[in-house]
């Protein structure tokens, strides 16, 4: 059995009133008698139980982040940026995958509050769920990271996907492609749906019809292998296409695995713009143009409006943090 602050305070010949000012208001107890008690846990190998004192005080040193994939490096490199703050603070980050799927949310909303964080940062799977909108009203701060809506009453830090559709469609369209395909996950997703609008608009003030150059092909999910298959099937299909626009850097290197597997060349037969820039895209066998997101700015934006509110809540306004995409352009356009 562990050893208790009782143990201690027996060890060290004091009351446990002293061991608990030792461990919490070490200034209130005279230097002699802290060693004393000191060197008692050290010989006990006694730790603190940090998550009791913290529940008793109505405080926690913990934060929630919520993401929809841990396969996708965009929600490593936004964890990355989520841990800096909160560590540099003395905060440690709970991280839960809801792998898309709102009943997996909802579960980790609910332990997340049961367990007493002291906020959650969250992607959410929709927007505005049941759960989400209580456990704000119970009082929980809360900012949802890579959305945006002006409508819900909470901090968000996102990235304009429209201007990002825009920044891929003038391009593709700048190097003469009449026929895109954009790769999407499933169109219930802001982003996805906030990309292809952006790629309409380039189209559209390029003097094209939309409707004729752009082919939506949606998809499941916005996985490596869900790209591939569904690249084979419009492959198979239709011989038109000249430029894949993808919705993430991971549908489009499964749309490049497709176009070398059957012998089209990249970018002569094929250009393909994927979305994110995330690490793998410059390595890829092809390197892969892409929308740069700031990811780990955006983790670490997400993470210091989250302790701002939780530190002055009385006074904390919320924010809608809009970051700008950037293009990259590399061998596969």
């Amino acid at each position: 059995m562990a050893p208790s602050i009782k143990d201690v305070a027996v060890r060290a010949g004091v009351s446990i009133g002293t061991v608990s000012n030792v461990l919490n208001r070490p200034d209130k107890v005279a230097e002699s008698t802290r060693a004393q008690v000191l060197a008692a846990i050290d010989e006990l190998g006694f730790v603190r139980n940090s998550s009791a004192a913290q529940l008793r005080a109505g405080t926690s040193r913990s934060l929630g982040l919520i993401v929809l994939d841990m396969a996708n490096p965009f929600f490593h490199d936004v964890a990355k940026g989520v841990e800096d703050v909160a560590s540099s603070l003395g905060y440690a980050v709970v991280l839960c995958n809801s792998d898309e799927q709102a009943g997996r949310e909802d579960r980790y909303l609910q332990v997340l509050e049961e367990q007493r964080v002291r906020g959650v940062l969250i992607t959410p799977v929709e927007v505005s769920s049941e759960r989400l909108d209580a456990l704000r009203r119970r009082g929980t701060p809360t900012v949802l990271v890579d959305r945006h809506d002006p409508r819900i009453d909470c901090c968000s830090v996102a990235v304009d996907d429209v201007a990002g559709g825009m920044l891929a469609g003038e391009y593709l369209v700048s190097l003469g492609h009449k026929r895109i395909a954009f790769f999407s996950g499933p169109m219930g997703i802001r982003q996805c749906a906030d990309r292809l609008a952006g790629l309409r608009q380039a189209v559209t003030g390029a003097g094209l019809d939309p409707d004729s150059v752009i082919d939506v092909v949606e998809t499941p999910a916005l996985k490596a292998r869900i790209g591939y298959e569904a690249a084979r099937e419009l492959f198979d299909s239709s011989g038109q296409v000249t430029a894949a626009f993808c919705a993430n850097d991971l549908l489009a290197l499964g749309v490049l695995r497709a176009a070398v597997s059957t012998g089209r060349r990249v970018p002569d037969d094929l250009a393909i713009m994927g979305y994110d820039d995330i690490e793998f895209a410059a390595d890829a066998a092809v390197p892969l143009s892409s929308i740069r997101q700031p990811t780990v700015d955006i983790g670490r934006d997400a993470a210091r409006l989250l302790l701002e509110e939780c530190d002055n809540p009385e006074t904390h306004e919320h924010q809608q943090v809009m970051f700008e995409p950037e293009l990259v352009i590399r061998e596969s356009t």
